[in-house]
């Protein structure tokens, strides 16, 4: 299969707490945030800041609970909160885009829970950290057609009935609500899982 362990091109680093605490966050503080991030009203970035924002105001969807951290400290809080202090985080290696092979035992991490914490577009580092009902993890081994060897993080998602019918996982895979959907992370996606595994025969 050929992929592409994508990053979000975003290269921006955590705020202490304190600050981050300081600076609004919300939909209806936009024009406060424009205006400490000195960004004009009609500009692109404005306009991703607007996007940002809304998608962490939507409300839940069924089996979710999802959170929009805006510091290591509230990313942290937010997955020990929700999975215990024995916890462990993963993220997918970078690799270019190639053919790539399982390349050793495929490897069931934790147990049906997982909080996954994306990397949103944003002046400073906030992740959209969400826990979904009925998600496995998995790191799957794999090695490239240039001898590239990348563990790469895999999520599935066993129950998709509640997912909108618009989401692009049944576009691509042409399927509707309902059944299991699986996919390779990005390579600066976090994922939070309780601290235990089990092996798997790929």
């Amino acid at each position: 299969m050929k992929v592409l362990f994508t990053e979000s091109g975003t290269k921006v680093s955590f705020l202490p707490r304190q600050v981050a605490e300081s600076i609004p966050f919300s939909s209806d503080k936009v024009p406060e945030i424009l205006k400490y991030f000195k960004l004009e009203v009609n500009s692109k970035e404005a306009q991703v800041i607007r996007e940002e924002i809304g998608g962490c105001e939507e409300p839940n969807m069924e089996g979710e609970d999802k959170y929009c951290a805006t510091s290591l400290e509230s990313l942290i809080d937010f997955s020990v909160e929700r999975l215990g202090q024995n916890v462990r985080v993963l993220s997918t290696g970078a690799g270019k885009k190639q053919e790539y092979t399982v390349s050793a035992e495929v490897r069931m991490i934790g147990d049906h829970k997982a909080a996954v914490c994306h990397k949103m577009r944003y002046p400073y580092a906030v992740h959209y950290c969400h826990v979904i009902a009925d998600t496995e993890v998995y790191e799957v081994p794999l090695v490239g057609a240039d001898g590239t060897k990348v563990k790469a993080v895999t999520v599935c998602h066993l129950n998709t009935s509640a997912w909108s019918p618009d989401h692009m996982a049944f576009q691509v895979l042409k399927i509707k609500p309902g059944p299991a959907v699986c996919h390779f992370l990005d390579s600066d996606t976090l994922v939070w899982v309780p601290n235990k595994d089990k092996k798997m025969t790929p």
